[in-house]
């Protein structure tokens, strides 16, 4: 079952889940495959707009890699009061755990005042365990 992890940062709230995706990873070739669906929410009196994107994303063996980029799925949404934007992504990984944090950076639209909304750290769970074979 996957949790959900959410946090709010200067009334926008971001919820993560993410799920293992056993049909696209290869644990043999130490290839796990998750989505992540995340919800922002604007529950406060502005409208924002997301900008860009910043993750880190870190495997079992700590190797931490930083993703930068424009909006998220091709997308800057904008947000008013009581709206919120819901996408999914997905990262590759070579072990069979890890974890990702990170920042949406975004504007209030009527000043162009810039501020960050942390993602929540989510972590990156597989059942892959290591089978023994009876011969």
């Amino acid at each position: 079952m996957a949790d959900d992890y959410s946090e709010t940062t200067r009334d926008i709230r971001v919820s993560v889940r993410s799920f293992y995706l056993a049909d696209q990873s290869e644990p043999e070739r130490s290839h796990f495959v998750w989505a992540y669906r995340v919800t922002i929410e604007n529950r406060g009196r502005h409208t924002v707009q997301l900008l860009r994107r910043s993750w880190r994303i870190t495997d079992a063996q700590g190797r931490t890699q930083q993703v930068h980029g424009e909006g998220v799925v091709g997308e800057q949404p904008v947000l008013e009061p009581g709206q919120n934007f819901e996408y999914t992504s997905g990262t590759p990984l070579s072990t069979p755990s890890g974890f990702m944090r990170g920042a949406y950076h975004m504007v209030v639209t009527g000043t162009g005042e810039p501020f960050d909304v942390a993602i929540p750290p989510f972590s990156l769970d597989s059942p892959h365990q290591p089978t023994s074979r009876v011969h």
